[in-house]
């Protein structure tokens, strides 16, 4: 049956109520414009004919109950269905808990279906689900988040037997529906050796292996994801995964994807992005948001530098770690290409790699706006 439908995505919100903001003179998050960006993108969105909206995670600043409820509360007045998972900042402990980092209380994962029913959790009993968002089309939300058992969460995702068990099942009656999968973890690469980097691998599933394989074997194509705050698509033997940058990080981005299908099977997902520049009192957004996240780069570049797989002595990298202060902005921002020439040779090398290349390593700016011819499993890029 031929689709024809569109949907937005909006990754990382962190929403915080003006009385709940904590301030940390580390954070990358400018939580003080999460509810006016948010505003400004509900704003765009009512211009359009759009049949859903995907929150893949991060929804609140760190899992405060009035943030939960207060967009919740927002969400149910859009005149579209919506849909979201968690992310880490959302259930920072299995249990309802107090925040360490703010002595404010939390909710746990247990809690979040609970105020999320009307977004996709039909089931409160479980933190994942699915769903028909369309006839033919079939969302599944996962839950990502992992805890230890003292219900302390682990600083990596994963998903625990009986959640591939329940998705082994659902995949399995669903092969003639297009599927797609909403979590919030990493599970493809998206940054160079990210599965194997200290700084990295904590945004990726730790057991992706075992959901490929089950997406795989039932032939789906699209996944979304958030947590890593980059505007970024990658690919793997024609699956795709679609990760967007955060709401209160430079760019504050959010995408338009537009899905078309025929009666031969091949389809086309279009894709484009767009920001949030300005909002009410921070009408130079872009720009400070920028300076922002370079003014907390230092630490960040030093050791990328000094840790594997380059290695650099600390007095070298510190002398370079300056040039690199937009680096991570530019990475956010997607479709970056670096060159720097005056590094030593292996740090300029592997610093090349965090360009928007394709399989061949060419530049090809794909993270924003591009065209994924699906349909068939040698799908390749297209770039509008």
């Amino acid at each position: 049956m031929p689709l024809d439908f569109r949907f937005a995505i909006i990754s990382d919100p962190h929403i915080a109520l003006p009385t709940t903001i904590w301030d940390n003179p580390y954070r990358f998050h400018m939580v003080e414009v999460s509810i006016p960006a948010l505003e400004v993108v509900l704003t765009e969105l009512a211009q359009i004919d759009l049949d859903f909206l995907l929150l893949p995670g991060d929804l609140t600043q760190h899992g405060e109950p009035e943030n939960h409820a207060w967009l919740a509360e927002r969400l149910a007045q859009l005149p579209y269905p919506v849909y979201v998972v968690p992310g880490n900042h959302d259930v920072p402990a299995a249990i309802a808990s107090l925040s360490p980092d703010s002595n404010r209380q939390t909710i746990g994962l247990s809690d979040f279906p609970q105020y999320y029913q009307k977004f996709g959790y039909e089931d409160p009993s479980r933190p994942y689900y699915t769903c028909e968002v369309l006839p033919g089309v079939r969302l599944i939300g996962l839950n990502s988040n992992d805890f230890d058992e003292a219900g302390t969460q682990l600083p990596h995702g994963r998903l625990d037997a009986a959640q591939l068990q329940w998705l082994a099942e659902v995949l399995e009656t669903c092969r003639d529906e297009l599927v797609l999968v909403l979590v919030h973890h990493n599970v493809l690469e998206h940054l160079p050796g990210q599965t194997s980097h200290s700084m990295g691998r904590r945004y990726m599933l730790e057991n992706a292996p075992d959901l490929l394989r089950l997406l795989r074997q039932a032939g789906v194509q699209l996944l979304f994801t958030g947590h890593l705050h980059v505007q970024d698509i990658a690919q793997q033997d024609g699956l795709y995964e679609v990760t967007t940058g955060s709401l209160v990080s430079y760019p504050h981005p959010y995408r338009l994807l537009h899905y078309r299908s025929d009666r031969s099977g091949s389809a086309q997902l279009y894709i484009e992005s767009e920001r949030v520049s300005a909002v009410e009192g921070w009408e130079d957004l872009s720009l400070r948001s920028r300076e922002w996240m370079g003014d907390r780069s230092f630490s960040f570049m030093l050791k990328l530098l000094t840790l594997p797989p380059l290695n650099l002595p600390v007095e070298l990298a510190t002398q370079l770690v300056p040039d690199l202060r937009y680096f991570w902005a530019d990475i956010a921002q997607g479709d970056a290409l670096f060159d720097f020439a005056h590094f030593p040779a292996e740090a300029r090398r592997y610093l090349y790699q965090f360009s928007a290349l394709n399989v061949h390593g060419e530049y090809a700016p794909i993270d924003n706006r591009s065209v994924l011819n699906l349909g068939v499993r040698q799908g390749a890029f297209g770039i509008r």
